[in-house]
C-alpha cells in the first residue's frame, strides 16, 4: 500500500497557515467579518466573565483575611463581634493603599467607573484608558473587602472594558466595531456579577452603547450568555436573593400605592445622587483649604466609615445581607429608615472620599429598605386591600436603582433575574417607570451622565451635543497649502480684531463664536511669546465645521439603526 504523499500534506498544511495570516491581516485592517466578530465577542465574554468572577472571590478572600468572614451577606455579623478600635483601623488602611495606587496610577487621583464606559463609547471609539483602569479596579477590590460602602459592579464593568479595550487596539478596530466589543465586554460583566444574562445584555444597549442597534443584538447576547456560563460555572444557577412566597399582587386597587411608591423613589435617588455629588464638592473644598495630599483623601473617608461602622456595621461591604434582610421582610419600620438613611451617609463617604466601587448595589439596597418601609406603612393603613411588604420592599429596590442608572428597561429585567420572581411585574413596572420618569427630570438623565456633565462632558442631550467635542480644529481646518485656503490678508485683518482660535480647541468651542460673528472662516494660530505675533496655521471655516458635524450625525444615526 503506497504511503502518503508528503508533498501534497506540506503543501495543504502552507495553504492553511497562509490563509490564517491572510485572515489575520484582514480582520486587522479591514476590521472582523461577522463570523469572526461573533467568536471574538464569545472570548471577550469569556474574559470580562472571568474578571467579574476573580474580582467577586478576590473581595470574599480579602474579606476573610481582614474580617474573618467570606460571605459579603455576613459581614456585618462578623464585625459587630470585632473590636472598636478594630473596626476603625481596617478601612483606614484600606484607603492609605487605595490612596497611594490612585496617586501613583492615575493622573487626578480619580476611580474610573461605568461613566468613563460610556464616554470612552460615545467619545473614544469603544475605548477606556488601561493603566488607570487596572488601578481603579485594584483600588476598588482593596476598599470593597477592607469596609467601602459601594457596589462592585461598577469596578467590574470597567475592568471588562479595558479588555474590550486591548482587545480592539489589537486588531485596529474602527469607532463601531470597537463599541460593539465594548458592548460585549459589559454585558458579560453584567450577567456574570448578577447571574442575569437578559439584562446584562439589554444593560449594555440601554446604558453604555445607548441604542439598540440590531447588529450589535447578537454578539452582545453571545458575550452575555458566556459571562453567565461562567457565574454559574461557580456560582449555580440560583437567584442572588430568595423571597418569601407570598408576593403576589392581590388587587389590582393596590396598583395606586406602587405609583407613589414610584415618586417616592425617585425622590430618593435624586437625594442619593445629590448627597454623592455635594459630598465630593465637599470633600475637594476641605482637601484645598486643608492642603492633605489627595493620597489621604481616602484614608480619612475610611476612617469616618470605620467610625459609623462602630455602631451600625450594616454599612460596611455591599450590603446584599441588608437587601436580603429587606426582602424578606425582616426588619422594623424604624431599622428600615434609619439603615437606608445611614447607608446613603456611607455611600456619600466612600464616594467622595475617592476610594471607588460603584452605585449599583447601594441602589438596590437603598431602594429595597424605601420600599419596605413603605409597605409596612401602605399595608399597616390598608391591610384588607394590601398584599405582602416585601412586595413594595422588591418594587423599591427596582425602581431607586433604576433612576440612579437611568436604565428602567434593564434594572426592571435585573430584579426579575436576580429574585427569579415573574409574578410582580406590574408592580415593579409601575414604580420603576415612575421613579425613572420623576428622577431624569431632577438631575441630568441618570448618575452615570451627571458625573460626565459635572466634568463637562455633555452627552445627556444625545449625540447632537457631543459630537462636536469629537472634532479638534487642527483636523479640519484649511492648512495655507489648501487650494481655497484663506487669504492672509484677510486672517490678518479678522485676527487685529482679536478674533482666531486656537488649534486644540474642538469645534465645540469654536460654533459659539461662528453663530456669535457670523464670519465666514477664523484664523487657527498658535501664539507667541509677549510682543511677538501670533503664527498662523491655517483658517476654519464654517462650512467645513458644518459638514464634518452632518457627516458625523449620519453616521450616527446610519450606527444605531443599522
Amino acid at each position: 500500500m503506497a504511503g502518503p504523499d508528503t508533498s501534497r500534506i506540506r503543501q495543504q498544511v502552507g495553504e492553511v497557515v497562509e490563509a490564517c495570516k491572510s485572515g489575520w491581516h484582514v480582520m486587522r485592517h479591514r476590521g472582523p467579518s461577522q463570523l469572526q466578530f461573533w467568536f471574538i465577542a464569545l472570548l471577550i465574554g469569556i474574559g470580562a466573565g472571568f474578571a467579574a468572577l476573580g474580582f467577586r472571590l478576590g473581595i470574599e478572600f480579602l474579606q476573610s483575611l481582614v474580617y474573618g468572614s467570606d460571605d459579603v451577606r455576613h459581614i456585618r455579623d462578623h464585625a459587630a463581634g470585632l473590636p472598636w478600635y478594630w473596626i476603625v483601623l481596617i478601612p483606614i488602611c484600606g484607603g492609605l493603599v487605595v490612596g497611594f495606587i490612585l496617586n501613583a496610577f492615575t493622573d487626578d487621583g480619580r476611580v474610573r467607573s461605568v461613566a468613563d464606559v460610556i464616554e470612552g463609547s460615545a467619545l473614544h471609539n469603544g475605548r477606556v484608558e488601561k493603566r488607570a483602569g487596572l488601578a481603579s479596579a485594584c483600588a476598588s477590590l482593596i476598599t470593597l473587602s477592607t469596609g467601602g460602602s459601594t457596589g462592585r459592579e461598577g469596578p467590574v464593568v470597567h475592568l471588562a472594558a479595558v479588555i474590550s479595550s486591548w482587545v480592539s487596539g489589537l486588531i485596529k478596530a474602527d469607532g463601531i466595531t470597537g463599541r460593539d466589543l465594548l458592548g460585549c465586554a459589559v454585558a458579560a460583566a453584567v450577567s456574570a456579577s448578577f447571574n442575569a444574562p437578559i439584562a446584562g445584555a439589554l444593560f449594555a444597549l440601554e446604558v453604555v452603547l445607548r441604542h439598540f442597534a440590531v447588529h450589535a443584538f447578537a454578539p452582545i447576547v453571545i458575550a452575555a450568555v458566556a459571562g453567565t456560563v461562567i457565574s454559574r460555572w461557580q456560582f449555580g444557577d440560583v437567584a442572588e436573593f430568595s423571597l418569601p412566597l407570598d408576593t403576589a399582587l392581590r388587587f389590582y386597587i393596590e396598583l395606586p400605592a406602587f405609583l407613589l411608591l414610584g415618586l417616592l423613589c425617585g425622590l430618593v435617588a435624586v437625594i442619593l445622587m445629590k448627597s454623592i455629588f455635594w459630598s465630593d464638592d465637599l470633600g475637594t473644598h476641605v482637601q484645598n483649604k486643608i492642603g492633605f495630599p489627595r493620597w489621604a483623601r481616602p484614608a480619612v473617608a475610611g476612617a469616618l466609615l470605620g467610625l459609623l461602622a462602630i455602631w451600625f456595621p450594616h454599612i460596611i461591604g455591599v450590603g446584599y445581607g441588608t437587601t436580603s434582610a429587606a426582602l424578606t421582610g425582616d426588619l422594623l419600620l424604624w431599622e428600615a429608615v434609619v439603615f437606608a438613611v445611614l447607608k446613603v451617609v456611607a455611600v456619600a463617604i466612600t464616594m467622595a472620599g475617592r476610594m471607588g466601587g460603584g452605585v449599583f448595589s447601594p441602589s438596590l439596597v437603598v431602594g429595597a429598605l424605601t420600599g419596605l418601609a413603605f409597605g409596612l406603612v401602605a399595608t399597616g393603613i390598608f391591610p384588607d386591600v394590601s398584599g405582602s411588604q416585601t412586595l413594595y420592599a422588591l418594587a423599591g429596590m427596582g425602581a431607586v436603582a433604576a433612576a440612579v442608572l437611568g436604565a428602567p428597561i434593564s434594572t426592571t429585567l435585573i430584579v426579575f433575574e436576580l429574585t427569579g420572581d415573574w409574578q410582580t411585574g406590574l408592580a415593579v413596572m409601575v414604580a420603576v417607570s415612575l421613579s425613572t420618569a420623576l428622577a431624569s427630570n431632577l438631575v441630568d438623565r441618570s448618575f452615570f451622565l451627571t458625573q460626565l456633565e459635572r466634568r463637562g462632558v455633555h452627552l445627556a442631550a444625545g449625540p447632537q451635543a457631543y459630537l462636536l467635542a469629537m472634532f479638534r480644529v487642527q483636523n479640519v481646518m484649511r492648512g495655507p497649502d489648501h487650494e481655497d485656503a484663506a487669504d492672509e490678508d484677510a486672517i490678518w485683518a479678522v485676527i487685529e480684531e482679536g478674533e482666531y482660535v486656537d488649534p486644540n480647541a474642538t469645534l465645540e468651542d469654536v460654533m459659539p463664536v461662528f453663530e456669535k460673528t457670523n464670519r465666514a472662516f477664523l484664523p487657527v494660530v498658535t501664539l507667541g511669546k509677549e510682543g511677538e505675533p501670533p503664527t498662523i496655521l491655517g483658517a476654519l471655516f464654517q462650512v467645513d465645521a458644518l459638514r464634518q458635524y452632518n457627516r458625523a450625525l449620519a453616521a450616527t444615526a446610519a450606527e444605531e439603526h443599522s
